[in-house]
């Protein structure tokens, strides 16, 4: 991977250690050491004079966010947006998907492994003026823990549910969250219902970012309205968010643009970026044109066939490590789909190598389950599925579908996906794959905004393709969001393998732990809720101008590490 520069800066000195999931004491900050912020007119130690470059960054964006709320979205569009404006406890050490100390200077584990004591960051305030202390980190924690009605579905608040598992009002016996106490202003102790290895990792999300309590109250946050699968966002997620971050937040434009600017009172480095416009320009071919008129600085996702062109022209092209998986996602609850024999035969009728070499860069992967190999747990010892489509047919027949059947197909539109660039051509490409043994699907193209929010909250559905991009480096992140328990995405039951999950993410023993995913990755193979399909390698286009850019594997690109040369 190609990667330019680092996660943040700081105005202070500070000690650069390692931290891992496991060894969660006596961990210094893990942001780069700086000089003194850079504003409009000056010159730091790492970021360059402003007044000598153009300090405003136009990014092409694949999508309106779902939400300024980062507890209520899932996507990468709304998560791009968010890492600007909002800070967790925990971040990312530069260039990887480890965690690092971010608002949290360091933590320690106690209560046998259900306790975490963390330090904060002193001094630190929101964009609103109220001070970031221990007090605002518990009410944000609680906040969390207190979600009612639709706030509760995967459809709003995705990972909470999927990570925390229960509330204070619903399934209460099966959550993780405890309590938090403010033990001074600048201690917080946060408390489990059991041990969770890979908590400390799952701060890292931006769904986990510290935000204003003033701001949430007076804007009226957990006012959310609709359905599951068609929320109404509340008045603070669509134009009043407020984290610790870099960047304030100014307007947004449905369907045109969100404008950001430089927070003057940011307690780490400014950098030369004093303004961002993400500029919606859902389609890729729009989004390569914008970036040749010089209309925009860079945009994400660029369509494998660009790439030799872009780069022909002058154009700086970064690839991120391939820390993602597509996949072709089956809802169990639909009679057909029921059958594992059916979901089996799914899986051998699609050729992943010439889908692959169709409609997806180079440098993809053939997936043969849901984590990539750089994750523990990743093992070839899985049915592999490979492309037959006379085993295909002969599955089929056995389930009682000797002449196929009909299923709808969902899949996106007017957007580009890290593990998905062109949806419309992928979903052409299986489709075309699953006719030629007998499946035939009733297209249900559907606008992104309105996407995942559909797929993950209705169960009237057959087939549709979705993805993740990882967010911190642990097998949980993958399976355990995926199959931790009965979802209407998958509509799907196998009481074995939620609790060989549930028990593996609170085992201590990292061997151990790898070996018991090793063998969750197995069973789902055999059980194949799901088709996992490749392993997409992202690609970044940017204009000569932008110099260091902070490439990460799971996106925590933060805008004040861009370096410009004009």
């Amino acid at each position: 991977m190609t990667s330019f520069g680092t996660r943040r800066g700081l105005k202070a000195a500070a000690a650069t250690v390692a931290v891992s999931a496991l060894l969660l004491t006596g961990c210094a900050s893990q942001r780069d050491e700086g000089g003194a912020s850079n504003s409009a007119g000056s010159t730091g130690s790492s970021g360059g004079g402003t007044a000598a470059v153009d300090s405003t960054f136009t990014f092409a964006s694949s999508s309106d966010p779902k939400s300024l709320d980062p507890a209520f979205a899932s996507d990468g569009e709304s998560f791009r947006v968010s890492r600007q404006i909002f800070e967790g406890l925990v971040g990312t050490k530069p260039g990887t998907a480890d965690p690092a100390p971010l608002l949290a200077e360091k933590w320690e584990l106690g209560g046998e492994g259900t306790s975490y004591k963390f330090t904060l960051k002193s001094g630190v305030k929101f964009q609103d003026g109220t001070e970031f202390n221990a007090e605002a980190v518990c009410k944000n924690f609680d906040r969390w823990y207190n979600f009612k009605g639709i706030q509760q579905s995967e459809g709003v608040g995705y990972y909470y549910k999927s990570l925390f598992q229960g509330y204070a009002d619903k399934d209460t016996d099966k959550a993780v969250y405890k309590s938090c106490s403010a033990d001074d202003a600048t201690t917080a102790t946060v408390t489990l219902t059991r041990p969770w290895v890979g908590f400390i990792s799952a701060l890292s999300l931006p769904a986990f970012a510290m935000q204003s309590p003033t701001a949430m109250e007076k804007y009226k946050a957990d006012e959310t309205a609709g359905s599951a699968d068609a929320p109404k966002l509340s008045e603070y997620a669509l134009g009043h968010p407020v984290g610790t971050g870099p960047f304030s937040f100014v307007e947004w434009k449905n369907g045109d643009h969100i404008t950001l600017e430089a927070n003057k009172d940011y307690w780490g480095e400014q950098g030369q970026v004093q303004k961002i416009i993400f500029r919606v320009i859902s389609e890729a071919p729009f989004r390569k044109q914008a970036l040749e008129a010089g209309n925009v600085d860079g945009y994400d996702l660029v369509g494998p066939a660009d790439l030799k062109s872009l780069k022909d022209s002058g154009k700086t092209l970064i690839s991120r490590d391939a820390f993602n998986v597509l996949y072709l996602g089956i809802n169990s609850a639909e009679k057909e789909l029921s059958d594992v024999r059916v979901r089996q035969a799914i899986s051998y009728a699609i050729d992943k190598e010439q889908m692959i070499k169709q409609v997806m860069p180079e440098g993809t992967k053939s997936a043969i389950e849901f984590i990539p190999s750089s994750v523990r747990g990743y093992t070839e010892n899985v049915e592999k599925y490979e492309y037959n489509q006379e085993k295909a047919k002969e599955l089929l027949k056995e389930a009682g579908y000797p002449d196929g059947f009909t299923t709808t197909f969902y899949y996106p539109t007017d957007v580009s996906r890290p593990y998905m660039p062109t949806p419309a051509d992928t979903f052409t490409n299986i489709s075309q794959q699953l006719a030629e043994v007998g499946i035939k699907v009733e297209p249900k193209p559907m606008k992104w905004t309105e996407y995942t929010s559909y797929v993950q909250g209705n169960d009237k559905h057959g087939l549709h393709l979705l993805g993740w991009t990882g967010d911190y480096n642990d097998p949980d992140n993958f399976v355990g969001v995926f199959f931790n328990g009965e979802k209407p995405e998958f509509g799907f039951k196998d009481d074995a393998l939620f609790k060989n999950l549930e028990d593996a993410r609170q085992m201590s023993d990292e061997a151990a732990q790898t070996k018991k995913y090793e063998e969750i990755n197995k069973q789902i193979s055999e059980l194949v809720p799901a088709v996992p399909l490749a392993h997409p390698v992202p690609t970044l286009a940017f204009n000569p101008r932008v110099t260091s850019y902070p490439a990460s594997p799971v996106q925590d690109e933060v805008y004040n590490m861009i370096k410009l040369s004009k």
